[in-house]
């Protein structure tokens, strides 16, 4: 059974997050879309919210798990025994981002390998920075979040 971890911050979750999952679908047994700490980021909205929207976003599909972490995504992934890891590229600094991340990865653990998904044209220029900036001034965002989810001011922390 092939097991595909999706990690992130999902700070908010995007379509273009939801439009990766849903491509790789057909390839894994079970996707785990999994929240991870960055030590290195503050974060706009609770992890508990962030939980909720992916937990809403993907609650048609069985074989998409929401869960979250704070180790090496290297460390989840033995824990959760997933051999996979997903990234979505929308465009070649996303690529070299996630290749040099990739590329730590197999040095931490070679038996880990990363899948590249291309994002499709209509979210190649969605990202959650864009969208947490939206918000703080005040912008519809729905156009650039999956359907099932809903923001509202009260669950913003600006910090």
């Amino acid at each position: 059974m092939a097991t595909a971890l999706f990690p992130g911050s999902f700070d908010p979750v995007t379509k273009g997050h939801e439009s990766i999952v849903k491509k790789a679908l057909p390839m894994f047994d079970k996707i785990i879309v999994a929240i991870g700490e960055n030590t290195s980021k503050k974060t706009m909205f609770s992890l508990q919210m962030r939980k909720k929207w992916l937990q809403d976003t993907f609650k048609d599909y069985d074989n998409v798990e929401i869960d979250s972490y704070n180790c090496l995504t290297t460390d989840y992934c033995k824990l959760k025994d997933v051999r996979f890891i997903l990234r979505g590229i929308r465009d070649t600094a996303d690529f070299q981002y996630e290749k040099n991340i990739s590329d730590i990865n197999t040095v931490l653990d070679s038996s880990i390998e990363t899948v590249f998904l291309l994002a499709d044209k209509e979210e190649s220029t969605i990202s959650s920075s864009f969208v947490r900036e939206m918000l703080l001034f005040g912008k519809d965002v729905k156009a650039f979040i999956p359907d099932k989810v809903v923001i509202t001011d009260k669950d913003i922390c600006r910090q």
